[in-house]
């Protein structure tokens, strides 16, 4: 059983849409029509005769408290309500006194037949006195029509000592000649209803499905990687959303693709440099400089820093995907930002006394941060050996730290070209590398966008400020500190 669900189920995913609309749309109208007829068949004739008896039951208590409100100061009023009642529900209403006499009769259906009496007896009277409660009803023939009536009957006053009667009654009309009639133009309905129903589901069915119909022949052009395919959503407000949403998913998948390819470009070319280096050098050596020591580890030199540049190249990648991937997971701790600072200024010293680089660190007063260590020691890393790669002629790099009132701000500035406008949102991307530069980089182009990755863990702000031929500043804010 629960296989042939599944299989039914499997068989409605595979339904084109609109004939989904279609046939909903019909069983709708089927279902429509079977209540229609069933309560027609069912249920007109009991709901009839149940509204006759409640028009007839709501009809003698209104009389009956008009009459303990007006009787006997203000009759009028009391009439009034009784021609009132009797015409709105379609009812006979009568009045009779102690004895059975009529005092006020309200004739809507004509004479009334009752009088309380049954061959010169007060019969229904008797039956009225006979009860605990002074109300009685039913069903009798009437003897001018030979049809059934609901009649209705209650005391006036007291039960015990009644100042008269209240009598009510209302003709059941025959409904089998009106329910016939109903049927017949209940079916002439269908028989004109139901075709028309099939046309315009056919109709609407199709209008609906095409906007879908136009975004899915794009969608599968997208899926060929056509990223300058037209979404179409007009028509409806859903599908013109649809349409906008797979709008930015392709731009964002060709941004995607091109960053793609880009990468495969830039890969192949760090990666191609070194291995040729490294397969010349090791050539050289075992054909030439195998037996000259001096020339050998120069060779050796060379094959090891080209090593170290792969190892650099494949290590950024490692981390910059993870970092994406969200793999990675931060690893908090609270240390003093200033003393890290310095701590990394004293690595950098060497660097800057073998190749004249001149950077200088500028701390603040100490606060303790609370963030993850090795991933903000590496944004800072990637920032200052930026600065050293695009710096000026006089090779200058200042690094600070600036304190403030809710977080600590790292700035890394640099002397270099600076960078267009329109060239710093760029700046974070994958291999992305700004022309104004005066020497060789050194690097993989992953270093900013590890610092974009990181940074975003920590929910932390940063950016960029540049003026061409001033320099850039990279910064970014620390904003889990504490004061000292």
């Amino acid at each position: 059983m629960k296989q042939q669900i599944n299989k039914f189920r499997h068989v409605g995913n595979r339904m084109p849409l609109k004939f989904k609309v279609w046939l909903y749309f019909m069983l709708f109208i089927v279902a429509v029509f079977g209540l229609l007829w069933f309560f027609q068949i069912f249920f007109l004739e009991n709901l009839y005769e149940t509204m006759r008896v409640s028009a007839s039951r709501k009809s003698m208590e209104i009389i009956d408290d008009a009459y303990d409100k007006y009787w006997p100061n203000d009759k009028a009023a009391f009439y009034k309500t009784m021609d009132s009642v009797a015409s709105k529900n379609d009812v006979c209403i009568e009045v009779l006194d102690r004895y059975g006499r009529e005092i006020k009769p309200s004739h809507v259906l004509g004479e009334c037949v009752l009088h309380g009496k049954m061959n010169k007896n007060l019969y229904l009277i008797s039956k009225i006195n006979e009860t605990n409660d002074g109300v009685v009803s039913g069903t009798i023939i009437n003897p001018k029509t030979n049809a059934d009536m609901l009649v209705f009957g209650c005391v006036l006053g007291d039960t015990s000592s009644p100042d008269g009667y209240l009598l009510i009654n209302s003709a059941l009309v025959p409904v089998g000649a009106t329910t016939d009639l109903i049927k017949r133009q209940l079916l002439l309905i269908t028989v004109i209803l139901i075709p028309l129903a099939f046309a315009i589901s056919i109709y609407l069915s199709r209008r609906l499905a095409l906007p879908i119909d136009r975004i899915t022949a794009s969608a599968e052009n997208l899926a060929k990687g056509d990223f300058n395919t037209k979404f179409d959503g007009r028509g409806y407000l859903e599908t013109k959303q649809l349409a906008d949403t797979l709008t930015y998913a392709e731009k964002e998948l060709s941004k995607v693709d091109t960053m793609q390819r880009d990468l495969i470009a830039n890969v192949s070319h760090d990666l191609r440099t070194p291995l040729t280096m490294l397969k010349a050098y090791a050539e050289m050596i075992r054909d030439l400089s195998g037996d000259n020591p001096v020339k050998r580890n120069e060779h050796l030199e060379i094959i090891i820093s080209e090593t170290d540049r792969l190892a650099l190249l494949v290590n950024d990648m490692l981390d910059l995907s993870k970092l994406e991937s969200g793999k990675q997971k931060l690893n908090p701790s609270e240390f003093g930002i200033s003393s890290k600072l310095s701590e990394i200024m004293d690595r950098f010293r060497g660097l800057s006394e073998k190749n004249g680089y001149k950077i200088t660190f500028t701390p603040d007063e100490e606060r303790t941060v609370y963030c993850d260590v090795v991933k903000i020691e590496q944004v800072i890393y990637n920032l200052i050996n930026n600065a050293i790669n695009y710096t000026g002629k006089d090779k200058k790099v200042f690094v600070r730290q600036i304190n403030t009132e809710d977080g600590v701000i790292v700035e890394v500035e640099d002397t270099g070209d600076g960078i267009e406008e329109d060239k710093i949102k760029l700046i974070f991307d994958k291999y992305y590398r700004s022309e104004n530069h005066k020497r060789e980089v050194v690097g993989t182009g992953l270093g900013l966008s590890i610092v974009k990755a990181v940074l975003k863990m920590h929910n932390y702000d940063y950016g960029v400020r540049s003026t061409l031929g001033k320099g850039s500043t990279f910064w970014f804010k620390i904003s889990d500190v504490k004061k000292q």
